[in-house]
Protein backbone atom coordinates (compact mmCIF):
# COMPACT_ATOMS: atom_id res chain seq x y z
CA UNK A 1 0.00 0.00 0.00
CA UNK A 2 1.33 3.42 -0.95
CA UNK A 3 1.21 6.70 0.96
CA UNK A 4 1.44 9.85 -1.14
CA UNK A 5 2.83 13.02 0.40
CA UNK A 6 0.66 15.97 -0.66
CA UNK A 7 2.18 18.63 1.61
CA UNK A 8 5.15 19.07 3.95
CA UNK A 9 4.88 21.66 6.71
CA UNK A 10 6.96 23.23 9.49
CA UNK A 11 6.54 25.75 12.30
CA UNK A 12 9.04 27.61 14.43
CA UNK A 13 6.92 27.43 17.60
CA UNK A 14 4.81 24.73 19.22
CA UNK A 15 1.04 25.17 19.32
CA UNK A 16 1.00 27.12 16.06
CA UNK A 17 -0.14 26.28 12.55
CA UNK A 18 2.57 24.81 10.36
CA UNK A 19 3.25 26.43 7.00
CA UNK A 20 3.71 24.38 3.80
CA UNK A 21 7.23 24.42 2.37
CA UNK A 22 8.78 23.01 -0.78
CA UNK A 23 10.76 20.32 1.02
CA UNK A 24 11.67 19.10 4.50
CA UNK A 25 14.80 17.37 5.67
CA UNK A 26 14.54 14.53 8.16
CA UNK A 27 17.47 13.97 10.50
CA UNK A 28 17.94 11.91 13.67
CA UNK A 29 15.83 14.43 15.64
CA UNK A 30 12.96 14.70 13.17
CA UNK A 31 12.15 17.59 10.82
CA UNK A 32 15.01 20.06 10.56
CA UNK A 33 14.02 23.58 11.67
CA UNK A 34 10.68 22.41 13.07
CA UNK A 35 9.63 23.22 16.63
CA UNK A 36 8.70 19.60 17.41
CA UNK A 37 12.04 18.07 16.45
CA UNK A 38 14.00 16.49 19.26
CA UNK A 39 15.42 13.27 20.76
CA UNK A 40 12.01 11.75 21.51
CA UNK A 41 9.48 9.41 19.94
CA UNK A 42 7.15 12.04 18.39
CA UNK A 43 9.64 13.49 15.93
CA UNK A 44 7.38 13.64 12.86
CA UNK A 45 3.62 14.12 12.75
CA UNK A 46 1.45 12.84 9.91
CA UNK A 47 -2.22 13.43 9.13
CA UNK A 48 -4.21 11.95 6.27
CA UNK A 49 -6.21 14.01 3.79
CA UNK A 50 -9.00 11.55 4.49
CA UNK A 51 -9.18 12.83 8.09
CA UNK A 52 -8.81 16.46 7.08
CA UNK A 53 -11.69 16.22 4.60
CA UNK A 54 -13.99 14.74 7.24
CA UNK A 55 -13.13 17.53 9.65
CA UNK A 56 -13.55 20.20 6.96
CA UNK A 57 -17.19 19.22 6.64
CA UNK A 58 -17.64 19.49 10.41
CA UNK A 59 -15.87 22.87 10.55
CA UNK A 60 -17.78 24.23 7.58
CA UNK A 61 -14.69 25.43 5.73
CA UNK A 62 -11.70 24.13 3.84
CA UNK A 63 -8.76 23.25 6.10
CA UNK A 64 -5.34 24.22 4.79
CA UNK A 65 -2.37 21.88 4.87
CA UNK A 66 -0.51 22.24 8.16
CA UNK A 67 -3.40 23.77 10.12
CA UNK A 68 -3.48 20.76 12.42
CA UNK A 69 0.28 21.19 12.98
CA UNK A 70 1.12 18.08 10.96
CA UNK A 71 4.55 17.84 9.34
CA UNK A 72 3.20 15.70 6.51
CA UNK A 73 -0.25 15.78 4.96
CA UNK A 74 -0.76 12.45 3.24
CA UNK A 75 -3.17 10.49 1.08
CA UNK A 76 -3.77 6.82 0.38
CA UNK A 77 -3.55 5.17 3.81
CA UNK A 78 -5.98 5.61 6.72
CA UNK A 79 -3.26 6.53 9.17
CA UNK A 80 -5.44 6.00 12.23
CA UNK A 81 -5.59 2.30 11.30
CA UNK A 82 -1.82 1.86 11.49
CA UNK A 83 -0.03 0.60 14.60
CA UNK A 84 3.19 1.42 16.48
CA UNK A 85 6.28 -0.11 14.84
CA UNK A 86 4.71 -0.07 11.36
CA UNK A 87 6.96 1.65 8.83
CA UNK A 88 6.76 3.98 5.84
CA UNK A 89 9.68 3.58 3.45
CA UNK A 90 10.66 5.66 0.45
CA UNK A 91 13.62 6.08 -1.84
CA UNK A 92 15.36 8.47 0.53
CA UNK A 93 13.70 8.10 3.97
CA UNK A 94 12.13 5.62 6.36
CA UNK A 95 9.80 6.37 9.27
CA UNK A 96 8.60 4.13 12.09
CA UNK A 97 5.19 4.75 13.67
CA UNK A 98 5.52 5.43 17.39
CA UNK A 99 2.12 6.73 18.51
CA UNK A 100 -1.47 6.92 17.31
CA UNK A 101 -3.15 10.18 18.36
CA UNK A 102 -2.19 12.30 21.35
CA UNK A 103 -3.59 14.30 24.23
CA UNK A 104 -5.53 17.34 23.06
CA UNK A 105 -3.92 20.64 24.07
CA UNK A 106 -7.28 22.43 23.97
CA UNK A 107 -6.94 26.22 23.98
CA UNK A 108 -3.19 25.92 23.47
CA UNK A 109 -3.89 24.73 19.91
CA UNK A 110 -4.63 27.31 17.19
CA UNK A 111 -7.24 25.24 15.34
CA UNK A 112 -8.99 24.33 18.60
CA UNK A 113 -9.31 27.99 19.56
CA UNK A 114 -11.08 28.65 16.27
CA UNK A 115 -13.54 25.77 15.95
CA UNK A 116 -13.46 24.11 19.38
CA UNK A 117 -12.21 20.77 18.10
CA UNK A 118 -9.19 19.14 16.49
CA UNK A 119 -8.73 15.94 14.52
CA UNK A 120 -5.01 15.45 15.25
CA UNK A 121 -5.48 13.93 18.74
CA UNK A 122 -7.83 11.30 17.30
CA UNK A 123 -6.53 10.48 13.85
CA UNK A 124 -3.02 11.91 13.54
CA UNK A 125 0.00 9.70 14.03
CA UNK A 126 3.60 10.24 15.06
CA UNK A 127 6.79 8.64 13.86
CA UNK A 128 10.52 8.63 14.41
CA UNK A 129 13.17 8.80 11.72
CA UNK A 130 14.87 5.52 10.85
CA UNK A 131 16.58 6.64 7.65
CA UNK A 132 17.45 10.29 7.12
CA UNK A 133 16.75 12.23 3.94
CA UNK A 134 14.49 14.77 2.26
CA UNK A 135 10.75 14.63 1.55
CA UNK A 136 8.68 16.80 -0.76
CA UNK A 137 5.09 16.85 -2.07
CA UNK A 138 4.55 14.12 -4.63
CA UNK A 139 6.89 11.65 -2.95
CA UNK A 140 5.47 8.19 -2.33
CA UNK A 141 6.20 6.01 0.70
CA UNK A 142 5.42 2.31 0.93
CA UNK A 143 3.43 1.23 3.97
CA UNK A 144 4.96 -1.81 5.69
CA UNK A 145 2.86 -3.11 8.60
CA UNK A 146 4.92 -4.65 11.38
CA UNK A 147 4.23 -8.37 11.86
CA UNK A 148 4.53 -9.71 15.42
CA UNK A 149 6.28 -13.09 15.34
CA UNK A 150 5.60 -15.74 17.99
CA UNK A 151 7.12 -19.15 18.59
CA UNK A 152 5.33 -21.65 20.82
CA UNK A 153 7.37 -24.51 22.29
CA UNK A 154 5.80 -27.60 23.82
CA UNK A 155 8.09 -29.60 26.10
CA UNK A 156 6.87 -33.18 26.48
CA UNK A 157 8.68 -36.49 26.17
CA UNK A 158 5.48 -38.30 25.22
CA UNK A 159 4.16 -35.68 22.80
CA UNK A 160 7.52 -35.47 21.04
CA UNK A 161 7.36 -39.24 20.44
CA UNK A 162 3.79 -39.09 19.17
CA UNK A 163 2.32 -41.20 21.96
CA UNK A 164 0.46 -38.27 23.52
CA UNK A 165 -1.51 -35.52 21.80
CA UNK A 166 -0.11 -32.07 22.43
CA UNK A 167 -3.03 -29.92 23.51
CA UNK A 168 -1.47 -27.01 25.40
CA UNK A 169 0.74 -25.82 22.53
CA UNK A 170 -2.08 -25.66 19.96
CA UNK A 171 -4.24 -23.92 22.57
CA UNK A 172 -1.65 -21.14 22.95
CA UNK A 173 -1.58 -20.74 19.16
CA UNK A 174 -5.37 -20.53 19.13
CA UNK A 175 -5.46 -17.93 21.92
CA UNK A 176 -2.92 -15.74 20.13
CA UNK A 177 -4.85 -15.90 16.88
CA UNK A 178 -8.10 -15.06 18.64
CA UNK A 179 -6.52 -12.16 20.55
CA UNK A 180 -5.19 -10.45 17.43
CA UNK A 181 -8.11 -11.28 15.13
CA UNK A 182 -9.85 -7.95 15.80
CA UNK A 183 -6.69 -5.82 16.04
CA UNK A 184 -4.92 -3.90 13.25
CA UNK A 185 -1.91 -6.14 13.66
CA UNK A 186 -0.72 -9.13 11.64
CA UNK A 187 0.97 -12.02 13.44
CA UNK A 188 2.93 -15.13 12.55
CA UNK A 189 2.90 -18.09 14.92
CA UNK A 190 5.17 -21.12 14.65
CA UNK A 191 5.11 -24.16 16.94
CA UNK A 192 7.68 -26.76 17.96
CA UNK A 193 7.33 -29.92 20.04
CA UNK A 194 10.49 -31.16 21.76
CA UNK A 195 11.29 -33.61 24.59
CA UNK A 196 11.94 -32.47 28.15
CA UNK A 197 15.61 -32.04 27.38
CA UNK A 198 17.72 -29.07 28.42
CA UNK A 199 20.08 -29.26 25.44
CA UNK A 200 17.25 -29.38 22.88
CA UNK A 201 15.51 -26.46 24.58
CA UNK A 202 18.59 -24.23 24.83
CA UNK A 203 19.48 -24.80 21.16
CA UNK A 204 15.94 -23.97 20.08
CA UNK A 205 15.82 -20.83 22.23
CA UNK A 206 19.16 -19.62 20.91
CA UNK A 207 18.05 -20.13 17.31
CA UNK A 208 14.69 -18.46 17.85
CA UNK A 209 16.14 -15.41 19.59
CA UNK A 210 18.80 -15.13 16.86
CA UNK A 211 15.96 -14.98 14.32
CA UNK A 212 14.57 -12.04 16.34
CA UNK A 213 11.20 -13.58 17.08
CA UNK A 214 9.19 -11.14 19.19
CA UNK A 215 7.82 -13.60 21.76
CA UNK A 216 8.56 -17.19 22.79
CA UNK A 217 5.99 -19.04 24.88
CA UNK A 218 6.87 -22.45 26.28
CA UNK A 219 4.44 -24.90 27.83
CA UNK A 220 5.53 -27.76 30.07
CA UNK A 221 8.43 -28.48 32.36
CA UNK A 222 7.71 -25.88 35.06
CA UNK A 223 7.00 -28.33 37.90
CA UNK A 224 9.42 -30.17 40.19
CA UNK A 225 9.51 -33.55 38.47
CA UNK A 226 12.86 -35.10 37.50
CA UNK A 227 12.27 -34.18 33.81
CA UNK A 228 11.02 -30.63 34.47
CA UNK A 229 13.97 -28.63 33.14
CA UNK A 230 12.39 -25.59 31.47
CA UNK A 231 13.01 -23.07 34.24
CA UNK A 232 16.56 -24.24 34.98
CA UNK A 233 17.42 -24.01 31.29
CA UNK A 234 15.91 -20.65 30.47
CA UNK A 235 16.60 -18.73 33.68
CA UNK A 236 20.39 -18.38 33.09
CA UNK A 237 19.67 -17.23 29.53
CA UNK A 238 17.60 -14.22 30.63
CA UNK A 239 19.05 -10.75 30.23
CA UNK A 240 16.20 -9.28 32.27
CA UNK A 241 13.58 -11.05 34.35
CA UNK A 242 9.99 -9.77 34.66
CA UNK A 243 8.94 -11.48 37.91
CA UNK A 244 5.69 -9.65 38.61
CA UNK A 245 3.67 -11.36 35.89
CA UNK A 246 4.20 -14.91 37.09
CA UNK A 247 4.04 -13.93 40.76
CA UNK A 248 0.64 -12.33 40.25
CA UNK A 249 -0.68 -15.34 38.34
CA UNK A 250 0.44 -17.77 41.03
CA UNK A 251 -1.11 -15.68 43.80
CA UNK A 252 -4.35 -15.02 41.90
CA UNK A 253 -5.09 -18.65 41.10
CA UNK A 254 -3.29 -20.14 44.10
CA UNK A 255 -5.75 -18.55 46.53
CA UNK A 256 -8.44 -21.00 45.46
CA UNK A 257 -6.26 -23.78 44.02
CA UNK A 258 -3.06 -24.16 46.08
CA UNK A 259 -1.52 -26.43 43.43
CA UNK A 260 -1.20 -23.36 41.20
CA UNK A 261 1.47 -22.10 43.60
CA UNK A 262 3.71 -25.03 42.66
CA UNK A 263 4.44 -23.82 39.14
CA UNK A 264 7.89 -22.25 38.81
CA UNK A 265 7.15 -20.41 35.57
CA UNK A 266 9.24 -17.32 34.75
CA UNK A 267 9.08 -14.44 32.28
CA UNK A 268 11.76 -12.18 30.93
CA UNK A 269 13.83 -10.89 28.05
CA UNK A 270 16.52 -12.69 26.08
CA UNK A 271 18.15 -10.20 23.76
CA UNK A 272 15.23 -8.61 21.91
CA UNK A 273 12.82 -11.49 22.56
CA UNK A 274 10.23 -11.79 25.31
CA UNK A 275 9.84 -15.26 26.79
CA UNK A 276 7.19 -16.80 29.02
CA UNK A 277 7.27 -20.32 30.49
CA UNK A 278 3.85 -21.82 31.16
CA UNK A 279 2.73 -25.09 32.76
CA UNK A 280 1.75 -27.96 30.51
CA UNK A 281 -2.02 -28.18 31.02
CA UNK A 282 -4.66 -26.54 28.86
CA UNK A 283 -6.38 -25.17 31.94
CA UNK A 284 -3.20 -23.49 33.13
CA UNK A 285 -2.52 -22.16 29.63
CA UNK A 286 -5.96 -20.51 29.58
CA UNK A 287 -5.32 -18.87 32.95
CA UNK A 288 -1.78 -17.73 32.21
CA UNK A 289 -2.50 -16.37 28.73
CA UNK A 290 -5.48 -14.38 30.00
CA UNK A 291 -3.08 -12.43 32.25
CA UNK A 292 -0.04 -12.35 29.97
CA UNK A 293 -1.95 -10.80 27.08
CA UNK A 294 -2.93 -7.80 29.22
CA UNK A 295 0.64 -6.45 29.15
CA UNK A 296 2.43 -8.30 26.35
CA UNK A 297 1.98 -5.70 23.60
CA UNK A 298 3.03 -2.94 25.96
CA UNK A 299 6.19 -4.88 26.78
CA UNK A 300 6.97 -5.30 23.08
CA UNK A 301 6.66 -1.54 22.60
CA UNK A 302 8.79 -0.86 25.69
CA UNK A 303 11.48 -3.11 24.26
CA UNK A 304 11.56 -0.78 21.24
CA UNK A 305 11.73 2.35 23.36
CA UNK A 306 8.06 3.33 23.06
CA UNK A 307 5.92 4.44 25.99
CA UNK A 308 2.32 3.60 25.05
CA UNK A 309 0.69 4.36 28.41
Amino acid sequence: MELKIISVNISKEKGTIKEPVEEITLNHHGVMNDAHAGPWHRQVSLLGKESVDRFSQEAGRQIAHGEFAENMTTEGVELVMTSPLDRFSGEHVELEVTQIGKACHGSACAIFREVGNCVMPKEGIFARVIRQGSVKPGDVLTYKPRVFRFHVVTLSDRASKGVYEDKSGPRIVEILQQHFSDKPRNIEVSHSVIPDDASSLSVLIEKTTYDEVDVIITTGGTGIGPRDVTVETISPMLDKEIPGIMEMIRIKYGQEKPNALLSRGIAGLIGETLIYTLPGSVKAVNEYMAEILKTMEHLIYMRHGLDTH
